[in-house]
């Protein structure tokens, strides 16, 4: 058996195993959005954008009510209660003509890289912001004074502080003036977390066994743990990044990529004779969610709760082998992560080289630990004073033995054929006076998704279409004071609320909904945060059916009405708002509709009645069914009749236009017509006489050649059946029946043949009598996501509740002349 299937297969076990546990049932690991909004459907949304693109940095001040935004040769300041409003400040900071032209000779990208890309912007203190930019391959960094928001006369070094590449991985953090930065740096550098500014310069162990290999980093935090810490302890910022692993003795995990998390300590001062100027405290462990070697971490976000030691982190991974493809959200508590820290160490092994698993004597104090009191009791007062057995160990085991394993050992969300690319998190206190997350998580294409953690799952509230145009979510940061979600991407920057209660239009819907910042009130849905009584309100997060008056909502829509003749069939469509409900029909009032009943097709759109019956006559209710929850969607009335209506067969006889008689008009009249009339006819005559001319006077420029070379670029329409691959060589095969536009050339006519007028269109139905099939074009089912299921032609067998129309459709085209056609249209349709 060859390496690359045997990879395959222990991928697939890897799968099996740990994203696929028993603990949970599989729908819950590819959930379903409740709702699909699409971007037209969008309301109360503020836009920011100027002749600038890459709006990836944001940084707000919610006391201060400004959103700085960081964009390529750009730096704004927005008004975060509505960053539309035109009043904002900017500071262009583009590249000189010489420092463009000197990106150019080094063979830079002219489309992307040799512009100023703005990936640092920070506050330094109570006046300045600090910024640090890509500067065309040459970073620059600079202090901007906060009122009056101009750029200053001079810049900073960025060479150690700031990226060349605007597209590498980078994170940094100003804390108590020092600069906390990580990134590959120099041109072609290794990848480095470095502390500059005017705190003691410190930077990683460059060593033949690096402590970071090939590294891509992706966010940082600051876990403030010398707070009420009774050991003692200092503060420590955490880093979350990919790194490669090379491991000859693995066949099939040779330069795999791996997620892991490091940590260094603010008051690290490096060693004294060994590790000068670099870390002391520097550890890292490998960060597992669900395929360990094929997960990439895309984004990290810190939930902090008031203290340290309850803070949580949530990661947003693609896990990617060969074809597939999905995306994972996983939670870790820094309890776990410390643990683990905590636990024992990896050495290196030359001979095999492979990282194993350290069981010697490990030195005191233990290495890698922050100074704490017990550490000074023993005239250890800083890093410096450290032993050198301890810095030599710190050099040589910076990997730990265990990985750091998500809360509850999985995934609590998993997504297919989705890349998330950003997540950000806000807890919110419900109705029940619980605690929940609330997950905004950015994918690849302009979507967000909008989740809420109950208990060990995640229900997906909605999905929204923020962009219209395709594009990556590149930031998303959360305004809990303007209730506001701010999304960074490309294009520009959007504003959109955190709650949108107005959304949910009936107190069914609103509890269905799961939304924490939503309750039904008794007249509307609002939010639960600004509402005066919160004691009237409604919401069920547990269960998400309980509150509402009845299990069956009867406040349905007006009655549509449809006339079929009998053998005919009819399409009673049924719009569901919800993805994760059902259709259940209803006939008569009371009676449940008879799947079974072979003229019944039941879809996710609509009911189609085939060959209609007399007895089939009569009152159809679909009702949407969720959650045990009942909500009548649509009402029809159907009529099915035995002949066509007389009346009607004269009313489709075609109009006959009769000149008017002298018994009509007046002889004055009469005259005026006749002369009319002539004078029409004449014309016509000379119009006509003079394209004719026109036309043989370019053919006899033209001759023959011209005649025989014009084509003219048709699409040709084919109808491919299922045995058609058997027929044809040189088609491609096809699953299933289908139709398929196939562009290229009309056949060439003859020169001696004219090309026949084509037929008159038929006169369009009333809509009563289309039979419903006029809207087939337009059912496309939203389903799990952005997908959509759509009705085709399809040879096989399927399910009955959720089949194809091929036999609806062949009937519904040989009967459509058969159509019922009515003078008058029911007073109660619509």
């Amino acid at each position: 058996m060859d390496q690359p299937l045997i990879g395959c297969l222990l991928a697939l076990c890897a799968i099996t195993a740990t994203g696929y546990s028993s603990k949970r049932s599989p729908v819950n690991l590819d959930a379903t959005p409740r709702i699909t909004v699409p971007n037209n459907e969008l309301s109360d949304v503020r836009q920011f954008s100027a002749n600038v693109k890459n709006y990836s940095t944001l940084l707000l001040e919610d006391d201060k009510g400004i959103l700085y935004v960081g964009a390529r040769g750009a730096i704004f300041s927005l008004n975060s209660s509505d960053i539309s409003q035109r009043s904002q400040k900017d500071i262009h900071w583009e590249v000189t003509s010489e420092e463009h032209n000197e990106c150019l000779k080094k063979g830079r990208n002219n489309q992307t890289e040799c512009f100023n890309h703005i990936r640092l912007l920070q506050r330094f203190n109570e006046t300045h912001l600090y910024a640090c930019g890509t500067n065309a391959f040459s970073p620059k960094c600079c202090f901007i004074d906060g009122k009056t928001f101009v750029l200053p006369a001079q810049f900073e070094e960025g060479k150690e502080k700031c990226p060349y590449d605007p597209a590498t991985g980078y994170t940094g953090l100003i804390i108590d003036g020092g600069l906390y930065t990580a990134t590959r740096y120099e041109f072609r550098s290794l990848p480095d977390i470095r502390r500059n500014l005017y705190q003691r310069t410190l930077k990683t162990e460059e060593s033949p066994l690096h402590w970071l290999n090939d590294a891509e980093f992706v966010s940082s935090a600051l876990i403030p743990e010398s707070l009420n810490a009774e050991v003692g302890d200092d503060d420590k910022i955490y880093y979350f990044f990919n790194e490669r692993v090379i491991e000859e003795s693995s066949s099939f995990l040779d330069k795999t990529q791996v997620a892991s998390v490091a940590r260094v300590c603010k008051s690290d001062m490096g060693g004294k004779k060994i590790l000068q100027k670099k870390w002391t405290s520097f550890l890292k462990a490998r960060l597992v969610c669900s395929m360990p070697y094929y997960e990439t971490l895309k984004s990290a976000y810190t939930l902090e709760l008031g203290s340290w030691d309850t803070a949580i982190f949530y990661g947003a991974f693609i896990l990617q082998w060969r074809n597939m493809e999905a995306s994972a959200i996983c939670q870790y508590s820094i309890s776990d992560i410390q643990k683990v820290f905590d636990g024992p160490y990896m050495e290196y092994q030359d001979s095999s080289r492979k990282w194993s698993r350290y069981n010697g004597d490990v030195p005191k104090p233990r290495p890698g630990s922050c100074i704490t009191d017990e550490f000074r009791s023993n005239g250890y007062n800083s890093s410096q004073d450290l032993p050198n057995n301890v810095l030599d160990f710190v050099k040589l085991h910076p990997l730990m033995y265990e990985k750091v394993k998500p809360v509850g050992e999985q995934p609590i969300l998993m997504k297919k054929n989705i890349i998330y690319t950003r997540i950000a998190v806000d807890r919110v206190t419900a109705l029940d006076n619980k605690q929940y997350d609330v997950l905004f998580i950015g994918t690849g294409d302009g979507w967000i998704h909008k989740a809420v953690v109950i208990n060990s799952g995640v229900h997906i509230i909605e999905e929204i279409q923020v962009f219209k145009e395709r594009q990556p979510v590149e930031n998303l940061v959360i305004s809990k004071k303007q209730n506001s979600l701010y999304v960074g991407a490309p294009s520009g920057v959007l504003q959109i609320p955190l709650s949108s209660c107005d959304r949910y239009t009936s107190c069914y819907d609103c509890v269905l909904a799961r939304n924490p910042y939503c309750g039904w009130d008794g007249d509307a849905c609002s939010d639960v945060l600004t509402s005066e009584d919160r004691v009237r309100m409604t919401q069920d997060m547990q269960s998400g059916i309980g509150g509402c008056l009845n299990s069956t909502d009867e406040g349905a829509s007006v009655t549509k009405s449809r006339t079929v003749l009998k053998g005919d069939d009819v399409l009673l469509q049924c719009d569901l708002k919800s993805n994760l409900a059902r259709p259940k029909w209803v006939v008569n009032s009371s009676y449940p509709l008879d799947e079974s009943d072979v003229h019944f097709r039941v879809g996710n759109d609509g009911l189609l009645i085939m060959d209609t019956l007399l007895e089939h006559g009569g009152e159809y209710s679909c009702y949407s069914e969720e959650n045990g929850l009942r909500a009548a969607v649509a009402l029809y009335t159907l009529n099915v009749l035995l002949e066509l209506p007389k009346e009607k067969l004269y009313s489709e006889s075609t109009p006959v236009i009769q000149l008017p008689t002298a018994a009509s008009l007046s002889s004055n009249k009469l005259e005026f017509v006749y002369i009319s009339i002539i004078t029409i006819l004449g014309g016509l005559c000379v119009v006509l006489s003079v394209v004719l001319l026109y036309v043989s006077f370019q053919q006899k420029r033209k001759g023959k050649y011209a005649m025989s070379n014009s084509r003219s670029t048709n699409v040709e329409l084919h109808t491919v059946s299922s045995n058609f691959k058997d027929k044809a060589d040189d088609i491609n095969n096809y699953s299933d029946g289908c139709l398929q536009i196939i562009p290229g050339e009309a056949p060439t006519m003859s020169p001696s043949k004219e090309t026949p007028p084509p037929p008159p269109p038929p006169p369009p139905l009333p809509s009563e009598f289309t039979n419903g099939i006029s809207t087939l074009p337009n059912m496309l089912r939203k389903m799990n996501g952005n997908s959509y299921m759509l009705l085709r032609q399809n040879e096989e067998a399927s399910s009955p509740l959720y089949n194809s129309f091929t036999e609806e459709l062949s009937k519904i085209l040989e009967k459509r002349k058969h159509t019922v056609l009515v003078d008058k249209l029911d007073e109660s349709s619509v």
